[in-house]
Parts: structure tokens; C-alpha cells; sequence
């Protein structure tokens, strides 16, 4: 891989993370549109890496209020929505995490096809359009529930499909529970955190047992251009998402879900 493909995919990666248009998709699609060879483990280690860090220093204020409520509910020192939000984040984690233990090996081996994104980003475009235009688009993030949380981390699940969108997935959820597009959108963004952390170090551990020569410079470069594309991203889609809505998102999964399928499956 060399430094136009390590600027190109980096950037993808940082832009696609949390837009409702599937990161994995985008990262898969070159390779198997283009014919360019896979980036590989370190690179998407890398890039894992960038976009953590851009979520962790946009919402630090967020995280550090939850992290300080949590501790000290498990001191015995009352609770808070700061501290209650902390734990449905770690409760709405774990399903992803179990799916994600017990079937990586069946989507690394057979999901990552162009047929599937492009059933996937079209089927999960329609059901992200559904979501927007039947949600209530009224409950703010101080009011989710346990249940909120768990509905939303099993619909994170399916992100394990290429093409499906973690961002989307749960976004949709938490508009098909009436919050407004802010606060399904931000509550997804949080939850990212511990996914993030969990896939990244999962690749971490399989990248430790790989040996071979490892190109710092591309990496580095990887999680400079992921992390800064990813901040400006997040920044951008909390800003306008009100204005804008999720329809163009919708358009943009439609017509690439059917290019897709007409041209290269």
C-alpha cells in the first residue's frame, strides 16, 4: 500500500465511521471494486486508533462527567443521569461484543462481499429512512432508559454485517424510540467509545501474533488523517443533522447499494 491509497483510505475511514453509511463497507469496497490489495491488519489497527481518539477529545467533557458519576456510584455515593448513562453505554455494549466474539470468524469469512454491501447498505438505507420519518423526534438523551440502551445495543449487532453502518444502525434505533435526530445521534456516538476500543484491541491482539515488517509511517499517517477526518465529521453532522435531516444519507446508500448491484456483483 502506498501513501495516495494510505491518505485515500484513512480519510474514508474517518469520514464513514460515524455517518450512517457503513465505515467497513467503504474500507472493503476498494479492494474488491478497484482490485487494490487489502490494507491489512496494522492499517485498520491504525485507523481504529484514529477515529477513538476523535470521538474520546469531542465529547471529553461527556466522558470525563460520566466516567467521574460512575465511579462514584460504585463507591455508594448516589447516582445520577451522568452515572446511569455510563452504565446503560456498558450494558449496551455487551450484546455487540458477545455477537462479535462468537461470529467474527463467520463474517470475516463470509459476509465481506460486494453482494452483501450492496444488499445491506440498500435494505438498512430504507429502514434508516423509516426510522427518521416514523420516529416521534421528541425525547432528548436525558431521557433514555435501560430499555432504551438495550434495544439500541442489540440493534448494534448487526453492524457486524458489512454494509449495515454501526452509526446508522443505532441511530435508527433511537429514532424508532422518539429521540430527536441530536440525541439518537450523540447517544450512538458515546456508545461508540467502547466499541471502538473493543474491536480495535481485538485487532490488536491478532496483529501481536502476526510477524513481518511493520511501515510506521504510513501508520502513523493512517491515525493522523483518520482522527482529524473523523473530529471534522462528527463536528459537521452534530451541527447540521437538524437542518439536513437523514435523507440525504438515505439517497447516498440507494444509489451506491444499486450501483453496487448492478455493476459489480
Amino acid at each position: 500500500m502506498d501513501i495516495s491509497q494510505t491518505l485515500f483510505l484513512a480519510l474514508l475511514q474517518g469520514l464513514t465511521e460515524f455517518l450512517p453509511i457503513s465505515s467497513s463497507a467503504h474500507l472493503i469496497l476498494p479492494a474488491q471494486v478497484l482490485g487494490w490489495v487489502d490494507q491489512g491488519l496494522a492499517f485498520d489497527v491504525a485507523v481504529h486508533v484514529g477515529t477513538l481518539m476523535a470521538v474520546v477529545l469531542y465529547f471529553r467533557k461527556d466522558l470525563f462527567e460520566m466516567a467521574s458519576a460512575w465511579i462514584l456510584s460504585l463507591a455508594g455515593k448516589g447516582s445520577s443521569h451522568e452515572s446511569r448513562l455510563a452504565w446503560y453505554i456498558i450494558y449496551a455494549t455487551i450484546p455487540a461484543v458477545i455477537a462479535g466474539f462468537l461470529f467474527n470468524d463467520l463474517v470475516e469469512g463470509h459476509l465481506r462481499t460486494t453482494a452483501v454491501i450492496a444488499l445491506t447498505t440498500i435494505v438498512f438505507g430504507v429502514v434508516l429512512y423509516l426510522g427518521d420519518r416514523l420516529g416521534s423526534n421528541s425525547r432528548s438523551i436525558d431521557s433514555i432508559s435501560l430499555r432504551d440502551a438495550l434495544i439500541v445495543g442489540c440493534a448494534q449487532v448487526l453492524a457486524l454485517i458489512p454494509g449495515t453502518s454501526r452509526s446508522g444502525i443505532t441511530i435508527t434505533a433511537g429514532l424508532a424510540l422518539g429521540l430527536t435526530r441530536v440525541a439518537a445521534a450523540r447517544f450512538s456516538f458515546l456508545l461508540s467509545v467502547p466499541i471502538i476500543l473493543a474491536a480495535g484491541s481485538y485487532k490488536f491482539i491478532e496483529l501481536l501474533q502476526i510477524s513481518g515488517p511493520v511501515n510506521w509511517q504510513l501508520l502513523f499517517t493512517g491515525v493522523f488523517v483518520s482522527f482529524v477526518s473523523a473530529y471534522l465529521c462528527i463536528d459537521w453532522f452534530l451541527k447540521v443533522l437538524d437542518q439536513i435531516g437523514l435523507l440525504p444519507f438515505v439517497i447516498y446508500r440507494l444509489i451506491l447499494g444499486i450501483v453496487l448491484w448492478l455493476y459489480f456483483v
